[in-house]
């Protein structure tokens, strides 16, 4: 039988934080966009706040697995929903500091520029704040950009929380309501049920891709959402310069799409596999990778979660990310390198004490849950070229993860762990987040302005391919030491806007 091909004027590959605002911004154009997504909707069902479903039992993760640098097996944290990752994100929204966009080392290891500044995407961050409901206040985080007010309060602290953030400023820091993307309010869905971050919301009041982005957009009669749709790779004219099409396996049989534009927004570890995957004889090393960079570059932030301990106290609170500290975002004292932010974690359960830690008891475990103030100390990961994701055969994936600045990390996380104990906590327990759980990856596809050292250009463009945008975290040149999704989105509204200035030679190149 022959292959059934679907039409359309732009694809867009992915329907997470990237994929979703650059459909928001074409809609309305007259141009017929066609959202591929390998996933489906995620049911909205009693195991959604199930620590013990969602964790020990791993009831969302993809069933698919990796391969490590030692060859060892293993599900990776990935979550293929529509909406992307965001269905299970803990609604952090920061902007990116100014700093950030430029280049500076950590113990010796460059982190790069980027091709775009702060004043490049600050109109943009502040669109993508109103586009998710981005609660926060301004004026009180020392290392902030410049900025407006944010489009909604802050969501207040709870009693545990208030208190911690008292003994932050007792001891000289600067603590501020975190920025996040949540229905909370006078007439909001927030119900603080106790499970947010790492769950997904079954009251539609997180701000998630889906529900903030994708599901108005859904009416729009130029907007087709095709679930369960997974791209394998694109397909490049004979000279390999325009992308022509992309072969997409839906429901096991095979499908081709056309379109005059592609942007590809599958996340950065799948982008880069579709790329590498799309090798041709024209592009034998795979598509908009003539630099050799497409799969290196790989990061994902340091994250240590600190258990910090007070047996005689419970912790009641229900939404605990309402706190961060950046005091120390440019270094600490004596040390520029060993800096980082600190912002709360989602309440820690037992059962998710016990997927890490699978011989505690289950008391024991409930019993931490209970009694601790779960705090994430975040710091940057420098790219390193030897960092990457290959294809290996039979389709294999292997993620060979090397972080780098983990030295620099590690006197951070003991820095913050003494101000732990100095603000009332007299046991801290640490625990490291690695690649397993990929929430923060980019930098696989990375921008530039030089087409022998990157992939894409500033506006998200492959340097070879004039009809093929690669928009989600795969583009960042450096991961700063923020939650990355605020960015993604920026960034994507910013392409988008992009697009449809072009929206009259979107056939030819854009």
């Amino acid at each position: 039988m022959a292959m059934q091909t679907i039409r359309a004027d732009i694809v867009i590959i992915g329907s997470g934080v990237g994929g979703s605002a650059v459909a928001h911004q074409l809609a309305g154009t007259g141009a017929r966009i066609l959202i591929l997504e390998r996933g489906d909707f995620l049911p909205n069902e009693p195991q959604n706040s199930d620590a013990e479903a969602v964790f020990r039992q791993a009831r969302y993760r993809t069933r698919e697995e990796w391969l490590d640098a030692g060859g060892a097996r293993y599900r990776p944290g990935q979550y293929y929903y529509v909406g992307g990752h965001t269905k299970f994100y803990g609604t952090a929204m920061f902007r990116f500091r100014v700093q950030d966009f430029e280049a500076t080392t950590i113990d010796g290891a460059l982190s790069p520029a980027w091709p775009v500044g702060y004043q490049d995407l600050a109109p943009h961050y502040a669109e993508a704040e109103r586009l998710y409901g981005v609660r926060g206040q301004s004026g009180l985080d020392p290392t902030e950009p410049p900025r407006a007010a944010f489009p909604h309060a802050a969501i207040p602290h709870e009693p545990t929380i208030a208190a911690l953030a008292g003994r932050f400023g007792a001891q000289g820091l600067h603590p501020f309501p975190m920025p996040s993307a949540v229905d909370f309010g006078d007439g909001g869905a927030c119900r603080r049920c106790g499970t947010c971050d790492a769950f997904a919301c079954r009251f539609g009041a997180k701000g998630d891709a889906e529900t903030r982005v994708l599901r108005p957009l859904l009416a729009h009669p130029d907007v087709r959402l095709e679930r369960r749709a997974e791209v394998t790779r694109l397909i490049a004219d004979e000279r390999g310069h325009r992308i022509v099409a992309a072969e997409v396996r839906r429901d096991g049989a095979l499908l081709r799409v056309e379109a005059p534009l592609f942007v590809l927004s599958a996340g950065a570890i799948n982008s880069a596999l579709i790329l590498l995957r799309s090798a041709c004889e024209a592009a034998p090393d795979g598509i908009a990778n003539r630099s050799g960079v497409v799969g290196r570059h790989l990061m994902n932030h340091h994250l240590t979660g600190l258990m910090a301990m007070n047996p005689l106290a419970r912790n009641d609170t229900k939404f605990p990310k309402t706190l961060s500290v950046n005091d120390f975002y440019d270094g600490l004292p004596g040390d520029s390198d060993a800096r980082g932010n600190i912002q709360m974690l989602g309440n820690i359960q037992g059962p998710m004490i016990r997927t890490a830690y699978p011989a505690m008891p289950g008391f024991l475990a409930d019993w931490l849950g209970r009694h601790s103030v779960d705090v994430l100390a975040m710091s940057e990961d420098t790219p390193d070229p030897d960092s990457r994701v290959r294809l290996l055969d039979g389709d294999r994936v292997e993620v060979d993860y090397r972080p780098g600045g983990a030295r620099a990390h590690d006197r951070f996380v003991r820095h913050v762990k003494g101000v732990l104990r100095r603000v009332g906590f007299p046991v801290v327990l640490r625990h490291g987040f690695g690649i397993q759980a990929p929430s923060h990856q980019c930098g696989t596809v990375r921008m530039g302005d030089d087409p022998a050292t990157s992939a894409l250009n500033a506006l998200c463009r492959a340097h070879d391919h004039p009809n093929l945008y690669v928009v989600d975290g795969g583009f960042f040149p450096s991961s700063a030491a923020l939650n990355p999704a605020l960015t993604i989105a920026a960034q994507a509204l910013r392409v988008g806007a992009h697009l449809r200035g072009m929206r009259a030679t979107l056939g030819h190149a854009a």
